[in-house]
């Protein structure tokens, strides 16, 4: 790790004294400077103060970059998917209830630090949902300043952002985990999706702490070599957000980009988009086309989602087309070899089809303004 004299820049306070040309007595005032001590000395910057030991650690820059990118893209695909997924569903009044609305998603973000506003300034470039739509709730009335221009709301109270939320974000820092939790848990509706970017905190802890089984957490892991170079590029997420490689690089199945999300992720979104037509009253026939219909394009007359494909081939046979899916629980999802991912590990041309779904979907430009945040 690169040492606190390569990192630290020093400065002083510098007063000196000047005359006021303009007063009677040319009474001297002084002035209040910043100077920087270590301009000109070489040893003391970053870049010549590291040592050779020291600059085969900067990998882990590309690193961060990697994971802020990724997380806001899958999240950000997440959101196209229930999106779309809704908007199916209010061209069928059978399917106007709170969970498939009038099309129309509630996105909440709890936490305004870096990754909640990298995260929302990926919703805001993403197409068909307006600034009114997305509600953000932090601990620190001044950062609600920088959401004034974007019309994007500032709550200070996170129940009211439970109640309201279709998609809630969790985006704040572990250790504020049990207050946060503790203003969640009796406003969350069932069919409110909760996605935890919380690390260290298992999603068996978070439903225990929220009372809810609606969660859904990635789980990064890294894959070593020279992969998570390509992160280095990664300076402007707007910018970052329109490059098929970095999205390449990001995809879920894949490991070029270095960082690897894998099935078990891709399983609990699908499951979490079946829960949304279970949430609606679709009958299983419906949710299973509905659901179909948002890979249209990658899909083969092979690759199909089936019941079977959800629940095993024996329970699949006694539930009847017009019948409504069970709740399938995401913790299970995530933790166990359902038959959802046994299917998926099984079968490579779904997976390719699903990642071919995944580049589509987040090239897919945007059509309201782009908005930047600092």
């Amino acid at each position: 790790m690169a040492t606190a004299r390569s990192h630290v820049l020093l400065q002083c306070e510098v007063f000196s004294f000047i005359r006021c040309h303009t007063c009677a007595d040319h009474r001297l005032f002084y002035r209040r400077t910043m100077v920087d001590v270590t301009a000109g000395l070489n040893s003391l910057t970053f870049d010549p103060g590291s040592t050779e030991e020291e600059k085969t650690v900067t990998h882990l820059r590309a690193r961060a970059a990697g994971l802020t990118f990724s997380g806001c893209a899958h999240a950000l695909y997440l959101c196209k998917l229930v999106h779309s997924l809704r908007g199916h569903g209010a061209q069928q009044a059978s399917a106007v209830t709170p969970a498939a609305g009038d099309g129309d998603l509630c996105v909440g973000i709890v936490g305004a630090g870096h990754l909640g506003k990298q995260l929302l300034l990926s919703l805001l470039e993403m197409k068909d949902i307006k600034p009114s739509h997305i509600k953000v709730s932090t601990r620190s009335p001044e950062s609600a300043v920088e959401f004034v221009p974007t019309g994007v709301e500032c709550f200070f109270d996170s129940r009211e952002l439970a109640a309201w939320a279709d998609v809630l974000f969790l985006c704040c820092l572990p250790s504020h985990l049990p207050r946060v939790c503790g203003h969640l848990r009796s406003h969350l509706s069932k069919h409110c999706l909760v996605y935890s970017f919380i690390s260290a905190v298992p999603v068996t802890r978070l439903a225990e702490l929220l009372g809810h089984d609606f969660i859904l957490k990635p789980q990064y892991d890294f894959v070593g070599g020279d992969a998570a170079d390509v992160w280095l590029s990664c300076s402007s997420l707007s910018t970052a957000l329109k490059d098929p490689s970095l999205i390449e690089a990001s995809c879920p199945l894949t490991t070029s980009g270095g960082i690897s999300l894998g099935v078990n992720w891709v399983c609990a979104v699908l499951c979490s988009l079946l829960n949304l037509c279970t949430s609606a009253g679709l009958r299983s026939s419906d949710a299973l086309s509905r659901i179909n219909r948002l890979f249209e394009g990658t899909w083969t007359d092979t690759v199909q989602l089936t019941t079977s494909s959800f629940m095993g081939s024996s329970y699949a046979s006694s539930l009847h087309e017009d019948e409504p899916f069970p709740w399938i629980s995401l913790t299970e999802a995530q933790t166990k070899k359902t038959p959802l991912l046994r299917f998926l590990l099984s079968n490579k041309q779904m997976q390719q089809c699903i990642s071919a779904s995944y580049k589509s979907l987040l090239l897919t430009p945007g059509t309201l303004e782009t908005h930047t945040l600092k």
